[in-house]
């Protein structure tokens, strides 16, 4: 079997000057069609969404975990 992607058909409606651009990032990058371009930038968008919500769990600490942490084990004891 093949390397086989289903594909759901849209219809959107964006500025000339979108359109323009992404058909320029398409020639610019060897890019086979405008859908392909939409899908890159899509899938930049989910990667922005992931890295902020990793960042925003790393930046929340559990105030028991912190105890637990410093409960007075160190490497050593290991």
């Amino acid at each position: 079997m093949g390397n086989i992607m289903l594909s759901e058909k849209l219809s959107i409606s964006l500025p000339p000057d979108a359109v323009a651009f992404i058909e320029s990032y398409r020639a610019a990058h060897a890019i086979k069609s405008r859908s392909q371009v939409v899908e890159l930038a899509l899938r930049k968008l989910r990667e922005e969404e992931l890295e902020s919500a990793y960042r925003e769990a790393a930046a929340q600490t559990d105030p028991l975990w912190e105890q637990t942490v410093a409960d007075g084990l160190n490497d050593e004891a290991w």
